[in-house]
C-alpha cells in the first residue's frame, strides 16, 4: 500500500512532509522549502486526501507525526538522501572526481606510472573507483576492445590494427637482470649475458617482450640460448624462485627498483650485464570510438605528466 502511494507522491510532497518531520512545525516548514504557510497547508490537505489517513496531528506546540506519517517521513528523508548523494556523484563525476575508471598496463608501466598517477587522483578524488590490471599486451588490448578497460599502457600486437587506436607517446622499458643479493655472480663487476646461459632462469611466456628482448642479448652475443627455465606470469612466484635459488629472471627496472634492488629490500641484486637490454616502447591507447569519461580523461592527463616528468629527468644536465 505504501509503495502505491510513494509512486504517486511528487518531490515537492516528499519534501514538505520531511521539512514538517523535521521542524515540527508547519510555518518554519513551509519557510525552509521558500512556500507561504497557506501555500503548504494546501499541498499538505492534497497529500492527506491522496494517502487517504492524516499524517500529522495538530496540537498546542506545533505537529507530530502519526503512524503513517511517520513512514511516510521515512521514505520521504531516504528518498532526498539519495537524490543528494545522486546530485552529488553526477557533479563528481562531471568534474572528473567521480564515476569509475578502468586501466590496465604492463608490469613496468604500472609500477613507474599508473600508481603514482592514481595516487594523485585519489588526493584529490577520494570517491573515485579506480581500477588497475596488469597484464601482457595482447590480454589488455583485447580486454581493451572488449570493454573491459577505459585505456590500457601497452603495445599493439598482431592483429590489432594501431589505426583503431588513440596513441600517446609511453616510454621503453629497460631490463635489470635480477638474483638473490649471495647469487655466485651478485658480486662479479661486469658480465656479458653470454656468461649466463648454463644459469637457470625464470622468464615469462614465450613471445612476451622482456623474454624476447633477453633471447636476442644471447643471440647477438653468439651464445646458446638458456635451457635450464621456469616459465611464470606471476611476479609473486618469480620473487618466490629469486629468493630461493640461483636462477636469473629479467625485470622492468621499474618493478627492479621497486624491489629494492642492490639496496636491500627483498634481498636481490642486480647483475652487472655490459650488453643494454632495452624493450621497444609501450603506448598509452585507447579506442577512437569510445570517448572517455571525465574521470579517466583525468586519469590519463596524470599519466602523461608522470610520463613527461620522468623524460626530462632522463635528459643531461648542462
Amino acid at each position: 500500500m505504501i509503495k502505491d502511494i510513494t509512486s504517486r507522491l511528487k518531490l515537492s510532497q516528499f519534501r514538505l512532509i520531511a521539512a514538517i518531520a523535521e521542524h515540527g512545525q508547519l510555518s518554519p516548514a513551509a519557510a525552509a522549502l521558500s512556500m507561504t504557510q497557506p501555500a503548504a497547508s494546501r499541498m499538505l490537505t492534497q497529500i492527506e486526501r491522496l494517502v487517504g489517513a492524516s499524517l500529522f496531528d495538530r496540537h498546542a506546540k506545533g505537529m507530530s507525526p502519526t503512524e503513517v506519517g511517520r513512514l511516510l517521513a521515512r521514505h520521504a528523508e531516504t528518498l532526498l538522501t539519495e537524490l543528494r548523494e545522486a546530485i552529488v556523484e553526477v557533479e563528481e563525476f562531471k568534474l572528473g572526481k567521480g564515476g569509475r575508471v578502468r586501466v590496465g598496463a604492463v608490469t613496468g608501466a604500472a609500477v613507474g606510472y599508473v600508481v603514482p598517477a592514481i595516487q594523485k587522483l585519489k588526493a584529490t578524488s577520494p570517491n573515485a573507483d579506480v581500477h588497475i590490471d596488469v597484464a601482457p599486451s595482447d590480454t589488455l588490448i583485447r580486454d581493451l576492445m572488449a570493454g573491459h578497460f577505459d585505456f590500457v599502457l601497452g603495445r599493439v600486437p598482431p592483429p590489432f590494427d594501431a589505426r583503431d587506436f588513440l596513441i600517446a607517446p609511453g616510454r621503453s622499458e629497460t631490463v635489470d637482470l635480477v638474483v638473490r643479493r649471495d647469487h655466485p655472480l651478485a658480486s662479479v663487476n661486469a658480465l656479458s649475458i653470454i656468461e649466463l646461459s648454463d644459469y637457470e632462469w625464470i622468464l615469462q611466456s614465450v613471445g612476451s617482450p622482456l623474454r624476447v628482448v633477453v633471447e636476442e642479448a644471447f643471440l647477438a652475443a653468439g651464445g646458446a640460448l638458456p635451457r635450464n627455465i621456469i616459465n611464470t606470469t606471476s611476479l609473486l612466484a618469480m620473487i618466490a624462485l629469486l629468493v630461493t635459488s640461483d636462477a636469473i629472471a629479467p625485470l622492468s627496472r621499474e618493478v627492479s627498483e621497486l624491489l629494492g634492488g642492490n639496496r636491500g629490500g627483498l634481498g636481490l641484486a642486480v647483475l652487472p650485464i655490459r650488453e643494454p637490454l632495452v624493450v621497444d616502447a609501450y603506448h598509452l591507447l585507447s579506442l577512437k570510438s569510445r570517448p572517455l569519461s571525465p574521470l579517466a580523461e583525468r586519469l590519463k592527463e596524470l599519466i602523461l605528466q608522470e610520463l613527461a616528468r620522468e623524460q626530462v629527468a632522463s635528459l643531461p644536465q648542462k
